[in-house]
């Protein structure tokens, strides 16, 4: 790993587990005395993360953790529905054995990955092999730059974790079977189906979210989201919220 990577990745780690919070600064100096690493490298590093919307950049002000708000996660969500749905319809006309062989491969990791760690809280392998099966079922598609655009949505809903997280309720989402459902229709060939299924998936959590914003008149997500003791889980489902 190149010390690029290395500021990349530890710095996205501390984006999504609320380190780093929304509208932060990000300093290139500072970095880059922190890393010990020339400002080009950390430059190089928070490029990446813009790409990917974790962070934005402005002309003359440099980096800064993105906001996040209700207006924003609406927009994100009807973006991830619209265009992912696109990319798995074509995946599912265009795809062929490899790649239905990669769709169950990295189910398989997924299944067997748990959510949460022996102390209950998040597991951060998880969410990685979340993201590879996920990438999975729409590369297919062979469309580099729809790709693009469906991994750079996913990658910028990332940033809402830790609200997915607190809010996230065991009775009422199986995570476990959604994502087997979402491979048995995929791999049926049943674009419909498999849309349906991904649409519904896509929307849980951003729906839990808006609807605790309503409830507490919320316009933005900035402020840390409700804390909760560490969960255990139960049967590869999301902890109840206690």
């Amino acid at each position: 790993m190149t010390r690029g990577a290395e500021v990349f990745d530890v710095l996205r780690a501390e984006l999504l587990n609320g380190v780093l919070n929304p509208g932060d600064k990000l300093r290139m100096v500072e970095l880059a005395t922190r890393f010990s690493v020339s400002q080009s490298v950390v430059r190089e590093a928070l490029t990446r993360l813009a790409e990917q919307g974790l962070v934005v950049a402005s002309p003359q002000r440099g980096f800064r953790v993105r906001e996040l708000s209700v207006e924003d996660i609406v927009g994100l969500t009807e973006s991830r529905v619209e265009i992912e749905s696109l990319a798995l319809r074509l995946a599912i006309e265009r795809g062929d054995v490899r790649w239905e062989t990669e769709i169950v491969a990295a189910h398989h990791l997924l299944e067997r990955t748990p959510v949460v760690d022996a102390d209950g809280r998040f597991h951060e392998p998880w969410a990685a092999v979340h993201h590879d099966f996920h990438r999975a079922l729409t590369v297919g598609c062979n469309n580099a730059r729809l790709q693009g655009v469906v991994c750079a949505l996913r990658d910028s809903s990332e940033l809402y974790r830790r609200w997915w997280w607190a809010l996230a309720d065991d009775h009422q989402r199986d995570l476990r079977a959604e994502h087997r459902q979402l491979m048995d229709l995929t791999l049926a060939r049943d674009a419909d189906g498999a849309t349906e299924a991904l649409t519904k998936h896509i929307r849980a959590a951003p729906e839990r979210l808006l609807a605790y914003a309503r409830e507490h008149d919320l316009d933005d997500l900035n402020t840390p989201p409700p804390t909760e003791a560490p969960r255990k889980q139960r049967r590869g489902r999301r902890p109840r919220r206690k």
